[in-house]
């Protein structure tokens, strides 16, 4: 049997000992405070709890926005815990694929060119990023939406883009911040139906969300209250939706 540390050196998220502390006049505010886990590759992970409870500081810790007070946190076997911030951009680009609530699109240009732009920032090839960029989009069932702009897109179809977007860079983590908070019912499901698919296609995935609905999609739950984990555990009532992504423009 694999004990903890080979777990460890296999992971893509490890977290021990973590915390982060903001002084605020004086007064210091302990966010973290003593978090521990690690996330498999492969695995799909809700990280969940109300306002104030760690969970979006853990979120800026996993996604290099933010550094730890103290403690060590290992990304797909990178220590980052002393990283400069120009090495903590590269690693972002690199390993992480962030989907955000409010999407987070460029205005002026067409869905193909907001999911080239993070190949660009890498430095590949116009023509190697066209094509990724297509297949991209294809896979989140947009290929007929490729020259649109986000004012042209439906809330769930922006959403569909900014997961294309993530995904383009073929990251070994996709982190998801809210990323229902800004749809309908309709549309949430079609997103988390997506996550699903890329999960099921070995793609690792940390939702961060308060909402219990989004969660109970993910086969694990990690609960915050005032910046510890109160649970960590499998979902026993996962919530499966198997939509037909491929094709699907509308929502």
């Amino acid at each position: 049997m694999m004990n903890e540390q080979s777990m460890n050196e296999l992971a893509i998220i490890v977290l021990e000992d973590v915390t982060r502390e903001y002084d605020l006049g004086g007064q210091v505010i302990h966010a973290l405070d003593g978090v521990s886990f690690a996330v498999q590759q492969g695995e799909y992970v809700a990280i969940m709890g109300p306002s104030g409870s760690g969970k979006s500081t853990t979120m800026n810790v996993i996604g290099c926005l933010d550094l730890a007070s103290s403690g060590r946190y290992v990304l797909d076997g990178y220590d980052v815990t002393h990283l400069s911030e120009d090495d903590l951009a590269d690693l972002r680009n690199q390993k992480i694929g962030f989907v955000f609530q409010n999407f987070n699109l460029l205005a002026r240009t067409t869905a193909l060119e907001n999911v080239e732009l993070p190949m660009m920032y890498a430095g590949v090839a116009a023509t190697v990023r066209r094509k990724r960029a297509l297949e991209a989009l294809e896979r989140v069932g947009l290929q007929d939406r490729v020259h649109n702009r986000p004012n042209e897109l439906s809330g769930g179809q922006q959403q569909r883009v900014a997961i294309a977007r993530a995904m383009v860079n073929r990251p070994v983590l996709i982190l998801a911040d809210e990323p229902t908070g800004a749809l309908d019912t309709h549309s949430t499901e079609e997103i988390m139906g997506l996550f699903e698919e890329l999960n099921r296609q070995g793609n690792t995935i940390v939702i961060v969300t308060h909402e219990a609905d989004v969660g109970a999609h993910a086969d694990r739950i990690i609960r915050f209250r005032d910046g510890r984990i109160e649970s960590d555990a499998p979902n026993p009532r996962r919530i499966v939706t198997m939509p037909a992504v491929r094709g699907r423009s509308d929502g």
